[in-house]
């Protein structure tokens, strides 16, 4: 594997992949980390959904097509997946287990270590922590398949022996961000929770060349 980001020029930029960089939350994480100064190559199916990426290196493609993720792997320093799926009551979900093997083999081609990946709180061992209405309606009515998906994405990447972190946030809002974030594993007593998709971005780029979330799973919100 290649040298961490941590170990690399400290005043050279880092060099970064966003993947689901055109959702509500991928699109933060690609304002912020221009606005911080990084290089940014972002993937899109199709540049008409991307025309306000400003900025960021666009390589168009699919999530799950392993050629198309090399290309826009090669020379990055780190990857950022904010992948999602939509609510999904009654199809079995695989698009980001799919997706994530295929970055998993493309990382190890091109030797680029560092991924930091979001999936959600409901996954492992923080279902049963998202509150009443979550765990007890939302959950199963709407999101079982979506997070079926999300174990075994976590799955893939816990063994992949890259240079991971799974970042979970609690349940998302659109509003402004700028507060304190929790960032628990223990998750003894903790039902709920909110955070803003700002604040989920900005912890997400810090952990770019931080390592003190790495192989770890925190669950992160207000």
């Amino acid at each position: 594997m290649t040298t961490s980001v941590t170990e690399t020029n400290a005043a050279a930029a880092p060099k970064i992949l966003i993947l689901g960089a055109t959702g509500p939350t991928g699109r933060h994480i690609v304002s912020q980390a221009l606005a911080r100064g990084y290089d940014v190559t972002v993937l899109v199916r199709s540049l008409e959904k991307a025309t306000d990426l400003k900025g960021a290196k666009l390589v168009v493609g699919d999530a799950r097509d392993e050629k198309a993720l090399r290309q826009a792997v090669k020379g990055r320093d780190a990857v950022i997946s904010a992948l999602g799926t939509p609510a999904s009551p009654f199809r079995e979900v695989t698009l980001l287990s799919t997706a994530t093997r295929a970055l998993v083999s493309a990382m190890k081609a091109e030797q680029v270590s560092r991924l930091i990946s979001i999936t959600g709180i409901g996954a492992g061992d923080s279902a049963g922590h998202g509150g009443f209405l979550f765990d007890n309606v939302i959950f199963p009515l709407l999101l079982r398949h979506v997070y079926a998906d999300k174990n075994r994405q976590e799955a893939v990447i816990k063994d992949s022996a890259l240079d991971w972190t799974i970042v979970r946030p609690s349940v998302l809002n659109n509003r402004p961000g700028g507060k304190a974030v929790r960032t628990l594993t223990d998750l003894s007593g903790f039902h709920g929770g909110t955070i803003s998709r700002e604040d989920v971005a900005k912890f997400v780029l810090d952990q770019v060349q931080d390592s003190a979330w790495r192989h770890r799973l925190p669950l992160i919100s207000w």
